[in-house]
């Protein structure tokens, strides 16, 4: 997939207050200091698009960006460590749940996770609560350029084997790199090939 625009749309935290659910959208969550800006920013080949910052957890809304004019991408704030109240995380967790189970046209959830580290409980959590709420996603292994291949493809072995105790198969993965660009040009083309098989979403009558 050739990205030819990538523009911000809104940032939000209601979910009845985010743009018409007519475009497949595809959100991507991770810890709050897993480089997930820099990796949307990467893919989109739009520096800045995604507000990047030293101090992990600066998303704090649901951040929508449309890709090509045909597709949105949703930043969503990290869940775990971030230098807010505990009020402000809780709020987060709400309305990031909110989201993920009620947005119509969410199309799949792309989790980040350092590759540098082995699997953490709450990667591993999260994980499982999408598969009980059944939410479609896929694995997105960050920071491949700071550390060899092999170190990443273990840590990456033990994860899927991690997650093998609540899934029966586990779902796709991607090794990517916000510095090399490694990985963006598959996970693009896996979007585009969920956005054939797009369907409007039923409207309740």
């Amino acid at each position: 997939m050739l990205i030819k625009t990538a523009e911000f749309v809104c940032s939000n935290t209601r979910v009845d207050q985010l743009p018409a659910p007519t475009l497949p959208e595809y959100a991507f969550i991770g810890r709050s200091n897993v480089g997930k800006s820099s990796l949307i920013n990467a893919m989109t080949l739009k520096k800045g698009l995604a507000k990047t910052s030293q101090r992990p957890g600066k998303t704090q809304l649901i951040n929508h960006f449309i890709i090509n004019k045909d597709w949105y991408l949703v930043d969503l704030p990290g869940y775990g460590f971030a230098q807010t109240s505990k009020k402000n995380r809780a709020d987060w967790e709400k309305f990031i749940r909110r989201y993920l189970t009620k947005r119509d046209s969410l199309q799949c959830v792309f989790v980040l996770i350092d590759s540098r580290h082995e699997p953490q409980k709450i990667d591993l959590d999260f994980c499982c609560w999408l598969g009980e709420n059944g939410l479609p996603f896929m694995l997105v292994f960050t920071k491949a350029d700071k550390q060899s291949n092999v170190k990443s493809d273990q840590n990456m072995a033990l994860f899927r084997r991690a997650l093998l105790k609540w899934f029966e198969e586990v779902p796709p993965s991607f090794l990517t790199s916000a510095e090399t660009k490694t990985g963006t040009d598959e996970i693009l083309k896996a979007i585009a090939e969920i956005n054939t098989r797009f369907e409007l979403p039923a409207v309740e009558e």
